[in-house]
């Protein structure tokens, strides 16, 4: 007996769980090409696949977005078919694409601008979303998320990547609510320049700038580009496509050309991720007509059915 989805789709082992489901491997039974398939409970309070998919198919064609093969419901599940990923949220690609890096999980997506093209409104009292560790200082305040709070997400994630720690690390607390609290404590206690001690002025020159922006101000882009551009030739690096770990790993035997589909690196788009999360459901469920774009966060409550109602089939030879 095998699982099927989309009547094309054999369903395979799990290999992680992302916001609101878990991921499995498949295979397209037609092709053999292996891909992932995440499942999410139809009965689940707050269903967030269909609105990911939504985003996956407006962001369809983009450089270092997944390409979605199939979405819709299969027995008591919402489904989504992606080509094959890992269950994290960047993800380097396979074979020749080896040098892009894939972003994933648009389950808590939201649009900054509404359909009259205006930049959404101002508001507070708003639940934490995302991942406390890497929250705006806004967020943590309960003010709704803009671009600018995406942007210094961000930083603290780069910052993170250059030194492997964070001053709020680690906190302990007696309930979640309490170490959100000390998290954003912690946080607003320490400088940008403490923060940044040791790594390049320009990653403080970066935080400074994001901190600085407005609810509804439009980031300089072009100006935070040129920042780590300008960094990144300082200390001697050329966009030659290849990274340290593709290095090591292959020892240099790796394709120095960009993919055909890579863009020019200031035109490259980013978009902030990580794990552990809340979702802020208890007060706040996502409304899918009024929500900005820009970050996706990861929600640690995955759905707790296993897929036993997915059609099941016998296995057939190939």
């Amino acid at each position: 007996m095998e699982l099927r989805v989309g009547n094309r789709y054999r369903l395979g082992r799990k290999i992680g769980s992302g916001s609101f489901g878990d991921i499995y491997l498949g295979t397209d039974i037609s092709t053999f090409e292996e891909v992932a398939i995440k499942l999410e409970c139809i009965k689940t309070k707050h269903p967030q696949l269909h609105l990911e998919s939504r985003f996956y198919r407006l962001l369809q064609g983009g450089v270092g977005i997944p390409v979605m093969k199939w979405a819709g419901s299969e027995g008591d599940f919402n489904v989504l078919v992606m080509e094959d990923i890992k269950p994290d949220n960047f993800l380097m690609g396979l074979g020749k694409r080896g040098n892009l890096v894939y972003i994933i999980d648009f389950g808590l997506a939201k649009k900054y601008r509404d359909i009259r093209g205006l930049h959404i409104p101002y508001k507070m009292n708003k639940s934490l979303t995302g991942t406390a560790r890497y929250a705006s200082i806004n967020t943590h305040l309960g003010a709704e998320q803009s671009r600018r709070d995406d942007l210094e997400s961000l930083g603290y994630i780069l910052m993170y990547f250059v030194t492997g720690t964070l001053p709020w690390q680690g906190l302990r607390a007696a309930t979640k609510l309490q170490k959100y609290e000390r998290i954003s404590e912690e946080k607003m206690a320490t400088p940008i320049h403490k923060l940044c001690m040791g790594a390049p002025s320009e990653f403080a020159m970066y935080l400074d700038y994001c901190r600085c922006l407005g609810f509804t101000d439009e980031p300089d882009y072009s100006f935070m580009r040129q920042l780590f551009r300008n960094l990144f030739h300082k200390q001697g690096f050329t966009y030659d496509y290849v990274f340290d770990w593709n290095m090591l790993k292959f020892g240099g035997n790796v394709p120095k050309d960009p993919p055909p589909d890579m863009v020019r690196p200031d035109r490259r788009a980013t978009v902030v991720n990580e794990d552990q999360a809340t979702n802020g459901h208890s007060k706040d469920p996502p409304d899918a007509n009024n929500q900005p774009q820009g970050a996706s966060y990861t929600d640690p409550r995955v759905a707790e059915e296993t897929p036993a109602s997915v059609n099941r089939h016998h296995r057939t030879q190939h």
